[in-house]
């Protein structure tokens, strides 16, 4: 442990470790932590690894942002427009450039609630086909919920669907940067995105990677399809740098271990346990005790398991 938090400071100078034991790192602003310059020109600012609360205001996933020397490019609207705003006042400290675009990760209310207020900037807002749809489904629930848990901090919130749509890739030409917005496949939602430059070796992964948290399985998550996803192309892209989903900003072999590996294990004490001819209720206490130190394992380590056992129950 001594070694990745050194590693990691090395990465990003001032990182305070994540814990979901921290209400909130930055009390000046809404936003969960200050932004800080992961490499040279790439930003990010860490979402609190606990749920959604009023004290870290939704902000549980990354909010980054890309200087590409002719305009900015951010990576999540944040779940809320009073988080936009922080994160654009963040950004104005840093840069005169102003932002050009903002990309999506996935459909999520934290990746896209925000987007009203890129939206009255003027600024396009791109995210995959399905993400958009996912949105669509989930966003009166997602906004419902805003309003429960961050009461006044979700004024001036509203449903804004991004601008524009992808569905393979889009390549992003600013300033001297190609940035690759890619679906890599099959991972944790419905139009997982992730952001990949590939000169600096660096991938915005989204949350198709964990490393600090629990990773969370839905009714419509394919494990299966997320390990070949995997496999087959992110692995082949050996990034040097990864900004997860969640977490701080660290390297391909950690998220390896905290997803790859996580969802592998699982899927083989699922399987061992249909093998027995166990039922529902057991699959709930299938051993996952190797994982119980990573934050939201209280909250999510029965529901994957359950949600693992109904997708391989009748899995070819």
């Amino acid at each position: 442990m001594r070694a990745l938090l050194i590693a990691l400071a090395a990465l990003a100078p001032g990182l305070v470790a994540a814990s979901e034991d921290i209400p909130d790192q930055y009390p000046q602003s809404v936003l969960y932590s200050k932004p800080v310059e992961v490499i040279p020109h790439v930003f990010s600012a860490i979402g609190a690894t606990a749920p959604p609360t009023y004290e870290n205001a939704g902000h549980n996933n990354n909010l980054s942002f890309i200087l590409t020397g002719d305009g900015v490019v951010v990576v999540n609207s944040g779940a809320s427009w009073a988080l936009a705003e922080a994160l654009h006042a963040e950004i104005q400290a840093v840069t005169d450039q102003p932002v050009k675009l903002v990309i999506n990760e996935n459909g999520q209310g934290h990746a896209m609630l925000g987007n009203g207020y890129w939206a009255a900037q003027g600024v396009p807002i791109l995210a995959h086909k399905a993400a958009a749809a996912n949105f669509a489904d989930g966003a009166p629930q997602d906004l419902a919920s805003l309003k429960t848990y961050a009461r006044e901090r979700s004024d001036g919130t509203t449903i804004t669907p991004p601008s524009e749509t992808f569905e393979e890739s889009r390549i992003i030409e600013m300033g001297d940067l190609r940035i690759e917005v890619l679906n890599l496949g099959p991972s944790h939602s419905p139009g997982d995105t992730q952001v990949w430059i590939p000169q600096w070796s660096l991938l915005i992964a989204g949350d198709i990677a964990f490393h600090e948290r629990m990773l969370p399985i839905f009714d419509d998550t394919c494990t299966r399809c997320w390990i070949e996803t995997w496999d087959e192309k992110l692995v082949p892209l050996a990034p040097a740098y990864v900004i997860p989903g969640h977490g701080h900003p660290t390297n391909l072999a950690q998220v390896q271990r905290y997803t790859r590996d996580y969802l592998i294990d699982l899927r083989e004490k699922i399987a061992a346990h249909l093998e027995e001819g166990g039922d529902l209720a057991g699959a709930f206490h299938v051993d996952q005790s190797r994982w119980k130190g990573l934050d939201t394992f209280e909250e999510l380590a029965t529901k994957n398991a359950g949600r693992v056992f109904a997708e391989m129950e009748f899995e070819d």
